[in-house]
């Protein structure tokens, strides 16, 4: 059974950091592109950063450009999303995904159905 299962979630006040990590069951972990999605309360599935299997390709949502950075160690099977100066608008449920287009061909990853695999999410919570 695929596994992909997030942490690294809290409260953390405004200007605060936080880092996100996925961990998940996909072999070879390097098969796949990742992906970080994000949804607030009542709003839909929105889009913050995307890699490429190699790592050499990354994607961000404007509004998380220059304050987060994901990564990912295909040794672990693991991606990563490091946030930094965070906001109360970032407040959401973060989950990662996993898509076979590995290398995003002819696109960058930001749309959900473009990916196979979700994990359940975690929260972050941001205070003013």
């Amino acid at each position: 059974q695929i596994q992909l299962v997030e942490s690294g979630g809290g409260l953390v006040q405004a200007g605060g950091s936080l880092s996100l990590s996925c961990v998940t069951s996909l072999r070879p972990f390097s098969r796949y592109a990742m992906g970080w999605f994000r949804q607030a309360s009542g709003k839909g599935r929105e889009f913050v950063a995307s890699i490429s299997w190699t790592g050499d390709n990354t994607y961000y949502t404007d509004s998380v450009k220059g304050r987060f950075t994901i990564s990912r160690e295909n040794a672990k099977s693991t991606v990563y999303l490091q946030m930094n100066s965070l906001k109360p608008e970032d407040t959401a449920v973060y989950s990662c995904a996993a898509s076979l287009n590995a290398n995003f061909i002819g696109t960058q990853g930001r749309r959900p159905q473009e990916y196979e695999y979700w994990g359940q999410g975690t929260q972050v919570t941001v205070s003013s």
